[in-house]
């Protein structure tokens, strides 16, 4: 069984090809990047849908299938942009109309954390979910995934993008103020906003843009930040762990390809005797396969729509959604239909 996943949630228009293995057989993508500033939404769905066929072609040629090898058509119901959110699910609708293939909707969070769950070999881990739009920690319980901790504010990737835009980086800023960090002092205290399971960042911009403003050099600027913000992941992380007594944590989302994250999570696990797993970026940032596998995941519990039920929810949260597929009739677990 094969199955095809087409992500268009942001910046980024993906498609990918997974076997029942979860072995990524092919993932083409191709990344909107504005001539200056952030994402305009419009425009990036303008982007998507004239790369889409292209990309279309290109992951059925890499996997080495055409459509009638495929068992179905996933993608990004939400969250995300709106204008791409749609771009992508009318290609979706479009293939499984001509190719007759069940259509198969997915929320793109809990995609990144079946992507790293399966691939980390791991049973029931802790996810923190670090990117653009979204910063979560996130375990399963009782049918479906739960958010135990979230940004109040700024999702963090958006915050490291939007200080570093306002240095006159180009979009996206976070890998840009990542090389400016690894030739920078951390040596600057700045607000560490922890409340509770929760993290914001606004604080920790505005203080960062004054230091900027002053004359602070922005290496040392980058690397404080980047200090102060992951220590807040990794605390709400710890946390996380604690509470529920797991022993495994999955890193996810475009933030969690940095190097300093990786390494402040990994000493954090260390120290607490648990394992760590974070994906190869590719499979970090947004992209087809992670749609795909967890298409695969959602067409194997009966979760296929009509297309009168395929309407995109830019604003759909993790725990709205229910992950049958978890669910184990063995040992206590819920059983189906019940919460």
């Amino acid at each position: 069984m094969k199955l095809l996943g087409i992500e268009s949630t942001a910046h980024t228009a993906s498609v990918g090809v997974v076997d029942e293995e979860a072995r990524v057989l092919s993932c083409a993508t191709d990344m909107y990047r504005p001539p200056q500033g952030g994402i305009h939404p419009r425009e990036a769905a303008n982007h998507h849908a004239e790369v889409f066929p292209g990309l279309l072609e290109k992951a059925l040629s890499d996997a080495r299938i055409d459509a009638s090898d495929l068992s179905g058509v996933a993608f990004s119901q939400g969250p995300g942009l709106g204008p791409c959110l749609r771009a992508g699910a009318t290609v979706a609708r479009t293939l499984v109309q001509a190719w007759e293939l069940p259509l198969l909707p997915v929320n793109h969070c809990v995609a990144h954390l079946e992507i790293a769950r399966i691939m980390s070999g791991f049973e029931d881990p802790v996810l923190l979910y670090a990117s653009g739009g979204n910063t979560q920690v996130i375990a399963y319980g009782h049918g479906r995934y739960r958010v135990l901790g979230e940004t109040l504010d700024l999702g963090v990737g958006n915050f490291l993008d939007k200080l570093a835009l306002g240095l006159g980086a180009t979009f996206p800023g976070g890998p840009v103020l990542e090389r400016w960090a690894k030739e920078g002092n951390p040596r600057y205290e700045l607000p560490y906003s922890v409340h509770g399971m929760d993290v914001s960042f606004s604080g920790l911009f505005t203080a960062a843009r004054t230091l900027l403003n002053r004359g602070a050099p922005r290496e040392d600027v980058a690397a404080s930040v980047e200090v102060t913000a992951y220590s807040m992941l990794c605390e709400v992380a710890e946390r996380a762990l604690a509470h529920l007594g797991r022993s495994e944590l999955v890193l996810g989302g475009g933030v969690a390809c940095n190097r300093r994250l990786r390494a402040m999570v990994e000493g954090m696990a260390r120290a607490r005797g648990i394992r760590v797993y974070a994906p190869p970026p590719a499979l970090c940032v947004d992209n087809g396969a992670m749609i795909a596998w967890t298409g695969t995941l959602v067409n194997g519990t009966g979760g296929a729509v009509p297309l009168s039920e395929s309407a995109v929810d830019p604003r759909q949260r993790t725990d709205q959604v229910t992950a049958p597929w978890r669910v184990r009739l063995a040992g206590g677990a819920v059983p189906p239909g019940r919460p």
